[in-house]
């Protein structure tokens, strides 16, 4: 059974996710702070994580950077705070995607399912090796190396990459990555495919300011090129 880990400091909160996330057969963690949440992740090792970044003790963001440091699972913010910064800042911690405060129960559901299927080994899909001139992506065993030492990529950040791989020289457009990456859900967050494209770079480019294989094509999509 899947294990998701819930971190929100509201007790109402905690508790409608909890019967909600049961009810459809999740085995279900919570905690109501930062280091409680940390400390949880650490001993249940939990699948996928949804927390809301306003804890009592630490700043979210700095708690989602902490989990990013030690683990790759989804996580998936649920928040109050509406504006695009807040949002950047969370994709930026590692976050995986985000949910804002009042939300749909069969919304937040289908993301969680979504950001689960992406952190899953897609099996045997062709896959080959991609080589560039400064990193290889191994499409089977799902990894990335660069000058012969394994980088370590989220699941949204692998998926991402996956995409555009098995699409190399191809333009691929702002919204099939959203649907594709994300779920047919998504098509105008673009400033998600900003962020992770920015950390795909800071990880396999040479030059992320300067990047030859993960192209930006303005107002259009993206494109890699070996």
């Amino acid at each position: 059974m899947t294990r998701v880990l819930v971190v929100d400091d509201d007790p109402a909160v905690v508790r409608a996710l909890v019967i909600s996330l049961r009810a459809c057969s999740y085995e279900v963690d919570a905690a109501h702070d930062g280091a409680g949440a940390l400390r949880a992740a650490a001993a249940r090792r939990p699948d996928v994580v949804v927390l809301d970044p306003g804890l009592p003790d630490m700043d979210g963001v700095e708690v989602i950077r902490d989990l990013r440091g030690r683990t790759r699972v989804p996580i998936l913010v649920l928040s109050a705070r509406h504006c695009s910064t807040e949002k950047v800042l969370a994709l930026d911690a590692g976050a995986d995607d985000y949910v804002t405060k009042p939300f749909g129960m069969d919304e937040l559901m289908a993301r969680l399912r979504a950001a689960v299927r992406r952190a899953e080994p897609a099996g045997d899909r062709g896959g080959t090796v991609v080589e560039t001139d400064g990193f290889t992506v191994d499409l089977a065993a799902r990894k990335a190396t660069r000058d012969g030492k394994g980088v370590r990529l989220t699941p949204t950040e692998w998926h991402l990459l996956e995409v555009l791989v098995r699409n190399s020289g191809q333009l691929v457009t702002q919204k099939r990555l959203l649907r594709e990456v994300w779920g047919p859900s998504y098509g105008t967050e673009t400033n998600y495919l900003r962020v992770y494209m920015a950390q795909l770079r800071r990880k396999l480019e040479a030059d992320p300011s300067r990047p030859r294989h993960l192209i930006t094509e303005p107002r259009m999509g993206y494109r890699f090129e070996k």
